[in-house]
């Protein structure tokens, strides 16, 4: 590379990185945003709107732990710590970051395959798998791609979240009936051990449990707004502690650490524990992502709020970093806080950095409590959690409405109960993914034909078609995944009418072509004039008028056949198709110039051009049958062919109208001794006649190459009756 090279493309680098690293600090000042625009009215509102929330995610922290087999420490640990941070880097101003129980179920499936729950590997695991999933969701937002969870389908979260519902409510059991089983990853094996099990069953365990399960129904039904969850462990708690219930086998939580989140020792460099996480920690990432991204969405389309979705990517991610780090485990978007987090009157994302506040508070003045919070009491708050995971409605909706969401949704759901669960979540995301390939590479492609009213254009399903030009509509774009199913459509309906010469492409709803679409179009092109025909494209999008340009295209094509006009069936009826077609062959009248043209059905049918039996007929351009004309050397005789109506409206002047339906009457009458010039208005008819004439036994026919259009476009005289 020669030093003057190296100098131009140097600069253009480093400013590309310079440019990056520029938008990607402004990622991390977020914070800054927040503080500067904060209003001293929106203190109250924030502070009791995450009063609220806390309320609810204080028990709900403690259970989410209990579903990855952690301590419950942790699961308040991550609450706090991912509040702040995920509320001051996200983009929402409401959506509130915590445990989640699908995270939950995701961890302890994803930790099973390290280490046993309850031992030191388990819970370091646990840290550093919240680094890895906020690693991953952190380079994604600096990446910019956030697009990508717009190709997860709602119905892969709809099926797993209710698969995972299914796999907390089996592996809750044993809490709620005090069975000592180990937990088991999968699914069925879960099914098994409690069933050889059910003996065991400890009576006044159950019954908590179940009275825990009753409290919430009962409060939920008559006092919606009251925290039902914290209700009935308070209620549990209590009468473990009056009744002595510890002492008769009901087995309780213990006593919390009363401490801020303490740094937690990772195992940073052990790169086999990198590997045996990778697949769950990137499975966590992705649906905690789509999760949290649409949680967002669905409150701001009530607030108004505009989102950056990558910005809330990089929160996700430092709120996990920071869980990790901080003694949590990873944590995502929760739905239920982010909806309470709204409805409560939250204006700011303070309000989630004060639920946080406000749940370490709790922790550290509440936590000796928790030495009476029966075990069966959150087994019973996670059943009703499970059930409400499994939204029947919506299920229903969707097993009604689209074959293709359904079988995404239960693939996903039967794929979270049989698989290992970082394969299901996968799984169902490339299913979703590979449904979209499958949907934008077979684009829609129609033959349409004017609506009675002649003013637009609908699929022709079972109408006539014009048979000499055929109309079809792309409803997609034409990229690498998509031209052959393009081409192989455009081929049939060619097939299916091999009388339409002319193809009209509508490319309106073609908003991208790409190169192997460009190739499919010249193809196209080369068939159809291979018959004597020609395409035209109308309706073309600048972005792909100007890939054409780019690539050439339109010099193939011509640029007169890329057409855009209000009237392009005017214009083709008028400049391109063929009148002796429509008067001798087409009996239809499909569009609105059709319905005044006279049609004869006494004429003998005209065949293709390429089907004319083989003559030497000498070709005359305009000038020469202009000399011809003028010239007093040689008697000439110049018969236009074409119907009396358009003889009428443009002729050569002295030239005799002579329909081609009449020719072959009047042919005797024509003189022998005279030369005959043919001529029609593109020179179709005039060929044909030209041959006829000439199996008739004249010996001096001529014909005007490219008709009257070309006699027009040489700027000669016209004669109009």
């Amino acid at each position: 590379m020669s030093p003057v090279k190296h100098g131009a493309t140097q600069p253009t680098t480093r400013a590309l990185l310079t440019s990056w690293l520029g938008h990607a600090s402004g990622f991390f000042v977020q914070p800054v945003q927040v503080f500067r625009g904060y209003e001293r009215g929106f203190l109250r509102p924030d502070l009791v709107a995450g009063l609220t929330v806390a309320v609810v995610m204080l028990p709900q922290a403690i259970a989410y732990a209990m579903i990855a087999e952690l301590p419950p420490q942790m699961g308040l640990y991550a609450a706090v710590v991912a509040a702040i941070v995920g509320a001051l880097w996200g983009s929402s101003r409401h959506l509130h970051t915590g445990p989640t129980n699908a995270a939950s179920l995701l961890v302890l499936a994803t930790l099973l395959t390290v280490a046993q729950p309850g031992t030191p590997e388990f819970v370091a695991a646990a840290g550093f798998m919240a680094l890895l999933v906020g690693l991953i969701r952190l380079f994604m937002g600096l990446l910019r791609m956030g697009v990508l969870v717009n190709f997860v389908a709602d119905s892969v979260i709809i099926g797993f979240t209710a698969g995972a519902g299914i796999l907390i409510s089996f592996n809750q059991m044993r809490h709620l009936l005090r069975l000592e089983i180990s937990s088991s990853p999968v699914f069925v094996e879960t099914v098994k051990r409690l069933v050889n099990s059910i003996d065991e069953t400890h009576l006044l365990t159950l019954g908590l449990g179940l009275g825990t399960v009753l409290v919430i129904v009962v409060v939920r039904r008559f006092r919606p707004t009251w925290p039902a969850a914290l209700l009935a462990m308070v209620m549990a708690s209590a009468a473990t502690a009056l009744l002595d219930l510890d002492q008769q086998g009901v087995q309780v939580l213990g006593a919390l650490p009363r401490s801020l989140p303490p740094l937690a020792k990772l195992p940073l460099l052990s790169g086999d524990l990198i590997w045996k996480l990778s697949a769950g920690a990137l499975a966590v990432a992705a649906i905690g992502l789509v999760e949290a991204v649409s949680i967002a969405r669905s409150v701001a389309s009530q607030s108004g709020q505009r989102l950056d979705s990558n910005q809330e990517f990089v929160g996700q991610g430092l709120a996990n970093i920071a869980s990790g780090f901080f003694s949590g485990y990873a944590v995502s978007g929760s739905f239920t806080r982010t909806a309470i987090n709204y409805s409560a009157g939250g204006r700011t994302p303070l309000a989630g950095v004060f639920s946080g506040l406000w749940v370490m508070v709790a922790m550290l003045a509440l936590a000796p409590l928790a030495v009476y919070l029966p075990r069966t009491s959150l087994a019973g708050v996670l059943l009703v959690t499970a059930y409400g995971m499994v939204d029947q409605r919506e299920m229903r909706r969707i097993l009604r409405t689209s074959f293709g969401d359904s079988s995404i949704m239960v693939s996903t759901l039967t794929a979270t109960l049989v698989l290992p669960l970082e394969f299901a979540v996968l799984s169902g995301m490339l299913v979703s993914f590979a449904r979209y390939l499958i949907k934008s590479s077979s684009p829609g492609v129609y033959s349409v034909v004017p609506d009675e009213n002649f003013r637009h254009f609908v699929r022709a399903g079972n109408q006539t078609v014009c048979p000499q030009m055929g109309v079809m509509e792309i409803e997609g774009s034409l990229y690498f995944g998509a031209v052959a199913h393009v081409e192989d459509a455009l081929r049939e309906n060619q097939e299916a009418n091999p009388s339409q010469v002319f193809l009209l492409l509508r490319m309106h709803m073609v908003d991208h072509c790409d190169v192997s679409g460009i190739h499919m179009l010249e193809s196209v092109v080369a068939r159809y004039r291979k018959r004597g025909g020609d395409v035209y494209l109308e309706g073309v999008r600048p972005g792909v008028l100007h890939m054409i340009g780019l690539y050439g295209f339109d010099r193939m094509i011509g640029s007169e056949n890329i057409l855009n006009s209000d009237n392009i069936v005017g214009h083709m009826f008028h400049k391109v198709l063929h009148p002796g077609f429509c008067v001798y062959e087409c009996r239809e009248r499909v569009f609105a110039e059709c319905q005044a043209l006279p049609k004869d059905d006494h004429a003998a049918s005209l065949p293709e051009l390429h089907e004319i039996p083989e003559h030497k007929i000498e070709q005359l351009n305009p000038s020469q049958v202009r000399y011809l004309c003028d010239s007093t050397e040689l008697e000439i005789l110049i018969i236009d062919v074409g119907e009396v109506s358009e003889y009428r409206n443009w002729h050569i002047r002295n030239a005799r109208s002579l329909p081609l339906r009449r020719l072959t009457s009047e042919a005797p009458n024509l003189p022998s001794e005279n030369a005959i010039v043919f001529v029609s208005r593109s020179g179709r008819r005039s060929t044909l006649a030209s041959h006829i004439m000439t199996d008739l036994g004249h010996s001096q026919v001529y014909n005007l190459k490219g008709g009257m259009l070309a006699w027009e476009a040489a700027g000669l005289p016209i004669d109009v009756e």
